[in-house]
């Protein structure tokens, strides 16, 4: 895809482009905890948007993208372009105008390898490989963190996604052999090596669509701010969930429905989850870090209400399955991908068993995707 994206850039626009890269994302535990306030794990992947891109004269921008076969002319003077894809690099040019770049105009090419719908956070990539590009031919730079806000904004604004900003700070800092963990309220993060040894990750793709901007992603996400509210009434110092603690939320849950209660007792368990996980990964415990995942996803599925009957009967058929140290959904829910840390000595055997039956029982093939933790957001020379 680096080829072509390349090779359509010289055919349509003709030479002096630079190209660039920046990568989609898995999140190995911490689901829905980002826009709370709360601590994720995600790793960049060694699937990637490329775009190559040169300023050009004018105020107009000439864009083509190579997965979609179609092309647009875009001036953030004008209104939002209505095809979808263009809505994000549209944003993403008017929230760095925002953040005082002057963005020349430019020509540019893309396409992507990253499986779409499997929740890999192309959009986000998409973002990221613009607001990069971009940031490197202006001459008011931005920081990697900036450049983050910029992407998440594109979504809020533009997109009507109420996302956090683990998909764009991973895509624009990741590190090869490291994940990230990200705490969404001070934005610190730390740089955990991920190299398990005599294991991989895998995800299997449910072939169930998702869509991220439905109302139900929208709708978990007013539960937890309604649950906060309510215990702000009573500790006014509470803002996000992440200053909520299990005493605290059942001292108040009398005042709340069931399922705002059961929403929020959900994100302060995983974020105890995943800080026991990266001591784990710490120590090199990686199937003390897989048994963190499967709670992860009964808590996704039993008490979040993010899950389908797709996603668990795959990680029904992982968590007892011999030589899976831990598997759990991942993204916002919905359909998509359930992640599988694996023994080298089982993975063969256990995909061949999850396409069987799962065929069996729905009729589909999943498709299954090798995951490799790669580097962020870069300039190819």
């Amino acid at each position: 895809m680096k080829n072509r994206v390349f090779e359509e850039f010289l055919a349509r626009f003709g030479s002096g482009a630079r190209l660039y890269a920046a990568p989609g994302r898995v999140n190995l535990i911490g689901e829905h905890t980002d826009y709370n306030g709360g601590f994720v794990l995600p790793g960049a992947i060694d699937r990637c948007i490329w775009l190559a891109v040169r300023p050009a004269a004018g105020r107009r921008s000439r864009i083509w993208s190579v997965d979609f076969d179609e092309g647009i002319e875009l001036n953030i003077a004008d209104e939002p372009p209505r095809v979808s894809w263009a809505r994000y690099i549209y944003g993403v040019v008017s929230e760095m105008a925002r953040r005082g770049v002057d963005v020349p105009a430019f020509d540019a090419v893309f396409g992507g390898d990253i499986p779409s719908g499997a929740g890999l956070s192309s959009s986000a990539a998409l973002e990221s490989v613009f607001a990069f590009a971009l940031n490197d031919l202006s001459e008011r730079k931005l920081t990697p963190v900036e450049l983050a806000r910029a992407g998440q904004m594109t979504e809020h604004r533009y997109i009507g996604v109420r996302c956090g900003i683990m998909d764009q700070m991973i895509s624009l800092l990741g590190e090869r052999d490291r994940v990230m963990r990200l705490d969404c309220r001070s934005l610190e993060y730390e740089m955990i090596p991920f190299r398990p040894e005599g294991c991989r990750l895998v995800l299997i793709d449910s072939m169930v669509s998702h869509s991220l901007a439905g109302t139900e992603y929208n709708l978990r996400r007013s539960q937890c701010e309604r649950g906060v509210a309510i215990i702000a009434r009573h500790v006014p110092r509470v803002t996000l969930l992440r200053d909520v603690g299990l005493d605290m939320l059942d001292t108040y849950r009398s005042e709340m429905d069931e399922w705002v209660y059961r929403r929020c007792r959900y994100v302060i368990e995983e974020n105890v989850r995943l800080l026991i996980g990266c001591d784990r990964l710490r120590s090199g415990d990686y199937a003390g870090f897989g048994e963190k995942m499967f709670e992860s996803h009964r808590g996704l599925s039993q008490e979040y209400g993010v899950s389908c009957g797709e996603l668990d009967f795959i990680q029904e058929i992982a968590r007892g399955y011999d030589g899976v140290l831990g598997s759990r959904m991942m993204g916002g829910g919905f359909g998509g991908c359930v992640l599988n840390l694996v023994s080298d000595g089982a993975c063969e055997s256990f995909l061949d068993e999850v396409d069987r039956r799962y065929a069996a029982r729905y009729g589909l093939h999943p498709r299954t995707i090798d995951v490799v933790i790669g580097g962020g957001a870069r300039r190819l020379e």
